[in-house]
């Protein structure tokens, strides 16, 4: 990666909103404290690893070459996905909301968005898009254009990826409740989220629930995942979709 790619760039816009999690930042890590939480897993780097393990396998599946692809992480906070697979692509680029979110983020090229459902970059910019645990952060009215959105920015044929938590998972909806990091959430469903994609003109590739075994289990059980992809009780769902060609 160029120097030129490194460093966090803001964005003016006509619209302006104030992004809540600027005052999460500080202490963000404590503020994601939860029992139910930290039994699943002492690492919180956990969760991340096990989102990009899953992708990375359905890229495969695919045949897509992520050295070759132009990603951007829409709402990608303090860039911990971006440091966990930035490096398998051609071009590894972070947007959020909150600056000082970004102020403490990633080694790569990070952009402050100014507006909930409008991104800072040009049509076709990129090959594929990733939005994690975003949509139930933007406001419903605002859901279908952030994802008309995301496919202006695609090139034709282009990959898009929504992982959200899932609101059938009881201890979801439970850590949900309590973390004050979600004090606007409304989730929303795997079906929900299809829904928008197809609006948007997206062609559904895979629909995966994950998460349902904790971190000492999964380790050695991890195929049990695998069958249990298609069961909607997993804590978080995966969407991949293209983009018209």
């Amino acid at each position: 990666m160029s120097g030129e790619e490194k460093g966090r760039v803001s964005v003016p816009s006509t619209e302006k909103i104030g992004p809540e999690f600027d005052q999460y930042a500080a202490s963000y890590e404590e503020l994601l404290n939860d029992p139910i939480r930290n039994r699943f897993t002492s690492d919180p780097l956990h969760f991340h690893r096990r989102k990009w393990n899953l992708l990375d396998s359905l890229l495969k599946r695919l045949g897509t070459d992520s050295k070759a692809q132009r990603w951007l992480d829409v709402g990608c906070g303090r860039g911990d996905l971006l440091e966990l697979a930035g490096g398998q692509f051609a071009q590894a680029i972070g947007c959020d909301p909150s600056a000082r979110m970004l102020s403490s983020s990633t080694s790569f090229k990070v952009v402050q968005q100014t507006s909930q459902h409008e991104l800072p970059f040009e049509d076709g910019r990129f090959d594929f898009v990733t939005a994690v645990c975003v949509y139930h952060h933007v406001r419903p009215e605002f859901r279908a254009r952030l994802t008309n959105e995301i496919r202006r920015i695609l090139t034709p044929g282009g990959l898009c990826c929504i992982i959200e938590h899932n609101p059938w998972n009881p201890a979801t909806r439970a850590i949900v409740k309590r973390c004050p990091v979600d004090a606007d959430a409304e989730l929303l469903t795997a079906g929900s989220a299809a829904a928008l994609l197809r609006s948007a003109g997206f062609e559904s590739l895979s629909s995966n629930y994950f998460l349902y075994l904790p971190e000492r289990l999964f380790e050695r059980l991890g195929n049990v995942e695998k069958m249990l992809s298609k069961v909607p009780l997993g804590g978080q769902y995966l969407l991949l979709a293209r983009s018209p060609a």
